[in-house]
């Protein structure tokens, strides 16, 4: 007994041994590891190396919102004053009027290409990365597009709008327009005289500082008579943005609502078909009689 119980004592170990080695094994980084301070420096590296991944993601993602969807505009002059101010971004919906005609009293952002000049000039940039960087500021409403321009239309294709009556006011289809909301302080409606027929889809748009606006008062003699293609329209201004204490919606103005003007614009459609169908029946009421 004293024999077998040295021989399996001498291959044993006590309880406490194993214990230590365990603990010794668990503590030691596993085979080809690397310590805590490489990891935390690979993951760092992880983070460069995907950070122009992120925003070039970013960067596209915002430009198809821009094309498609809303886009921010940065307002360069006082045309629009008091509705809107210099310096002041809007954002413009792009979808609207894929749903719905442009309706009078909008505030639509269009432009101007190969038609109206510039209320303002810029310089062109004097090298491709100037030229980069000025065009993400126009996209994103940083800075504005030379080309654009943001007016309130007054007048939609059909529309005979003219000033002004005996109470200084513009008419559209002979209904008056009360533009006390919106028309800046102490301006006149219009201080020249006009008279014009707005051609079938196109807009008679006017700023709301009326004495400053270089609008379709001032581009009579451009193809279209100063109004402009709705095919030229970008969207719709429908909030401000900045600055935020300016943050505030775009809503039409009641004055464009008036029964008079709707029943009017409803109307065009059917008296337009009416002018077609008349002479279609009297051609074909000729070529009837020629048959007998």
């Amino acid at each position: 007994m004293t024999s077998e119980s040295q021989e399996y004592g001498a291959s044993r170990r006590p309880v406490e041994d194993e214990v230590d080695v365990v603990a010794e094994e668990t503590h030691q980084p596993a085979k080809g590891g690397k310590p805590d301070e490489d990891q935390k420096k690979e993951k760092k590296g992880s983070f460069w190396k995907e950070l122009p991944v992120l925003v070039v993601v970013a960067l596209a993602l915002a430009l198809i919102i821009k094309t498609f969807v809303i886009q921010a505009f940065y307002i360069p002059s006082e045309s629009m004053e008091n509705t809107l101010l210099t310096n002041d971004r809007v954002l413009v919906n792009k979808l609207v009027y894929h749903t719905r005609d442009i309706e009078r009293g909008d505030v639509v952002v269009f432009s101007g290409v190969n038609s109206w000049d510039g209320e303002f000039q810029m310089e062109e940039p004097s090298n491709p990365v100037e030229g980069f960087f000025r065009w993400v500021g126009t996209a994103f409403g940083i800075v504005p597009g030379e080309k654009d321009y943001i007016k309130r239309v007054i007048g939609v294709g059909g529309d005979h709008i003219e000033c002004c009556d005996k109470q200084q006011r513009i008419t559209v289809n002979g209904v008056p327009l009360d533009e006390s909301s919106y028309l800046y302080p102490g301006n006149l409606p219009s201080r020249e005289e006009f008279e014009t027929d707005v051609p079938p889809g196109h807009l008679w748009v006017m700023g709301d500082h009326r004495q400053v606006s270089m609008d379709s008062r001032s581009h009579t003699g451009d193809p279209g008579g100063g109004s402009i293609p709705e095919s030229q329209v970008i969207g719709r201004a429908f909030v401000i943005v900045w600055p935020f204490s300016r943050a505030t919606t775009i809503p039409i103005p009641d004055t464009f609502a008036q029964p008079a003007l709707q029943a009017l614009s409803g109307a065009t459609p059917l008296v337009a078909g009416f002018a077609l169908a008349v002479p279609l029946v009297l051609v074909r009421r000729r070529w009837l009689r020629s048959k007998r």
